[in-house]
């Protein structure tokens, strides 16, 4: 019988059960009254504070610099909500719907780390508005510069592009809220929203 063969090692009891030690179990869970029975307790007291003292710690807060990114909570959760713009993205010939969103979704990426909180759709809404691919038809202008920007930027090799998208978009125009107030200034003055070189 493999309960016999596994009892010396698992500790599995011969009536095939798994044999252990007593545990905790919440105060609704029905007993019977001869049982000795433990509540929940708490750990022991540490008793000095924790303190970032290993060699990995970061000491004055996140690091900010060149081709460190803008990290933020939950920033995985962004490729999920991009998913749903797919289709929806106005494209011009020679642009692909995966290398906008890639590149959008590091402005997004940005726009919720200034918030500090995890993205979420308007992140990515005011992103592709700024960038003209929620508008049927985007300023020439604007295709012209967005163009060679956003080529092959989907492919992990071109973070240096990403992060160019990313850098060309300042803070105070990701603060920009509700999404509607990113619209009204794409609509009136779409350079205002870009850092562009002059």
């Amino acid at each position: 019988m493999l309960s016999h063969r596994l009892a010396p090692k698992f500790g599995v009891a011969d009536r095939g059960s798994v044999a252990s030690e007593a545990m905790a179990a919440p105060e609704y869970v029905p007993i019977k009254p001869m049982d000795d029975v433990r509540t929940y307790e708490s750990p022991p007291r540490r008793p000095q504070p924790w303190r970032a003292v290993r060699p990995g710690d970061l000491h004055g807060g996140q690091p900010h610099g060149p081709w460190l990114g803008n990290p933020g909570p939950d920033q995985g959760f962004a490729l999920t909500i991009a998913h749903r713009f797919e289709g929806k993205l106005h494209l011009t010939k020679g642009e692909h719907e995966r290398d906008a969103i890639v590149g959008c979704t590091g402005v997004a990426l940005k726009r919720a780390a200034l918030f500090g909180r995890a993205p979420v759709i308007h992140d990515l809404t005011v992103a592709f508005t700024m960038w003209g691919f929620l508008t049927e038809q985007a300023p020439a202008e604007l295709v012209a510069i967005r163009k060679p920007l956003f080529e092959e930027v989907a492919h992990p090799e071109h973070y240096a592009e990403q992060r160019r998208i990313v850098d060309m978009v300042p803070d105070a125009t990701l603060r920009m809220t509700p999404p509607a107030q990113v619209a009204d200034a794409f609509r009136s003055d779409w350079r205002s929203l870009l850092l562009l070189e002059a």
